[in-house]
Order: C-alpha cells, then sequence, then structure tokens
C-alpha cells in the first residue's frame, strides 16, 4: 500500500521504535511507516488503517507492537476474533496486562458477555492503572446491558471516578455511559442530569452527549444547507409547472385566431 511521502517512521512513539532496533534498519524504517499510517487512520478510515496493519504484519509478526496495532486495526473494524487473537499474541510478548479491557470487550463484540464479567473480576484487573480499571468497569457495565441487566450496569457505573469533580481522560465517556443507562432504564432526569455533566467533561467531542442533552431537551437542528436544496428544488418544479402550463395555454386548439380542422371540413 502507498506510503505517503511526508511519512517518514520517525513519528512513532520512542518505545515502539525501541522495540523495532532489533531489525534491519530498511525493514524497521518499512514496519514503522505502515504503523505510522494505521495510527493516522485508524478513527477517520478504519479500513485502510486495517490493510497498513496487515502489511505491517507481513513484514514482521514477532514484534509485540505490530501485533497490537493489529489488534487495534481489527477491532476498529469489527473483526473481533481476530483482534482478539491479536492482543492475546501481543500480551505473550510483553507479559502486561494493559489490553485486558479491550480483550474483554472483544468477548463482548462475540456475543459473550458472560466472559467478559468473568474478566473484569480476574486478578488482572488490580494491576491496571486508574484509566485501564475505568475503562474495565465501562466494559463490564455493557456487558451487564447485553445480558438485559440494566440495574446492574447502573450500579457497575457508579464509583469514585464518576463522582470526582475533578476531569480526566475518561471522565466524559464514563458519565455519558452512566446517563445512557440511566435513559434506558427509564431514568430520564437523572440522564439529562450526567449527559449535562458529560458534556461538561468533553472537552474534545469524544462523545455525542451535547445531541443527547438536546434531543432530551426536545432541540431540533435543522440543516440550513439541506433546507435551501430543498427551496431551490420546490422553486425549480413550480418554474418547470408555469413553463408547462403557459406552453399549454399556447398550443390549447382553437384558441388562436385561425380556423380549425372542423371549420375547414365545412367549407
Amino acid at each position: 500500500m502507498p506510503i505517503p511521502e511526508d511519512v517518514t517512521g520517525d513519528e512513532i512513539d520512542k518505545d515502539v521504535r525501541q522495540e523495532l532496533q532489533s531489525l534491519p534498519k530498511t525493514l524497521a524504517e518499512d514496519v514503522a511507516k505502515n504503523l505510522v499510517m494505521v495510527a493516522r487512520l485508524i478513527d477517520e478510515d478504519p479500513e485502510g488503517a486495517y490493510g497498513y496493519s496487515r502489511v505491517a504484519l507481513r513484514l514482521v509478526s514477532r514484534v509485540a507492537a505490530v501485533r497490537e496495532a493489529a489488534g487495534f486495526a481489527a477491532y476498529a473494524n469489527q473483526k473481533y476474533s481476530e483482534a482478539l487473537a491479536e492482543f492475546r499474541a501481543a500480551r505473550r510478548m510483553t507479559g502486561t496486562v494493559e489490553l485486558w479491557p479491550v480483550m474483554a470487550d472483544c468477548e463482548r463484540g462475540l456475543g459473550r458477555p458472560e466472559k467478559a464479567l468473568d474478566m473484569a473480576g480476574a486478578p488482572e484487573v488490580h494491576k491496571l492503572d486508574k484509566a485501564g480499571q475505568v475503562e474495565m468497569r465501562l466494559v463490564a457495565a455493557g456487558a451487564r446491558r447485553d445480558m438485559g441487566q440494566l440495574d446492574a450496569a447502573i450500579v457497575t457505573l457508579q464509583s469514585p471516578e464518576l463522582a470526582s469533580n475533578s476531569v480526566q481522560p475518561w471522565t466524559a465517556r464514563l458519565r455519558y455511559a452512566y446517563a445512557d443507562a440511566l435513559l434506558a432504564a427509564g431514568r430520564e432526569r437523572e440522564a439529562r442530569e450526567w449527559f449535562a455533566k458529560a458534556v461538561e467533561a468533553d472537552r474534545d467531542g469524544s462523545t455525542d452527549a451535547s445531541d443527547r442533552l438536546a434531543e432530551l431537551d426536545g432541540v431540533e437542528f435543522v440543516d440550513a444547507l439541506a433546507e435551501d436544496a430543498a427551496d431551490t428544488a420546490e422553486a425549480d418544479d413550480a418554474a418547470e409547472s408555469g413553463d408547462a402550463a403557459e406552453s399549454g395555454e399556447e398550443d390549447e386548439p382553437g384558441e388562436s385566431g385561425g380556423a380549425s380542422a372542423e371549420d375547414l371540413d365545412k367549407d
């Protein structure tokens, strides 16, 4: 797959660069460039990111960073079985537990919420940092919802991190998940309150909390461009109708001063 000229491979994280140092220089550069493309495209073009991840994987499969990137690219394309296999491979290579929450979420994607809940109660969770523990809580709540256990999902999300007034990278998503669970349980007033709190914390627009809040408040958004297009189409239709009517009046038999076919026959 083509690599843009502005991609050098130096953009990758220093830890990943260090992993690639064991490879021949040219190979390391090629792998690094493909990993950069995965990171660049994974949000806006998941399929493209997946393609570059497969190239990196073909080049070298015994590097944890490559297996992890391939896992996230597969995950972004909802290829959960493939993603889980790549995450497991990366974990075997590194021995870390950082991927535990996303591995559990892959179990959810494969229709195994019970397995995700088992992972949420495993000893590995205690080894996660705060961000990882919050992510695991989100996955566990999602698994509860998958099983139709709305009240349990709500309780799962209730935590010191949710109650805290400080804004952390996970705050908006945690508040949003809590609001969404409350709404699903029919607790609309509380849901509105938490969607509003999610908006306050969502500084980079990672959720659609503002849209959900507006929807609860009965606010309707009008697409100005679509409205203009509709008005133009109506004007064009009216003009065409007017032209047709005018043309029909001119061609109506018997309206002009000339003799009709019937008059000629009489003569």
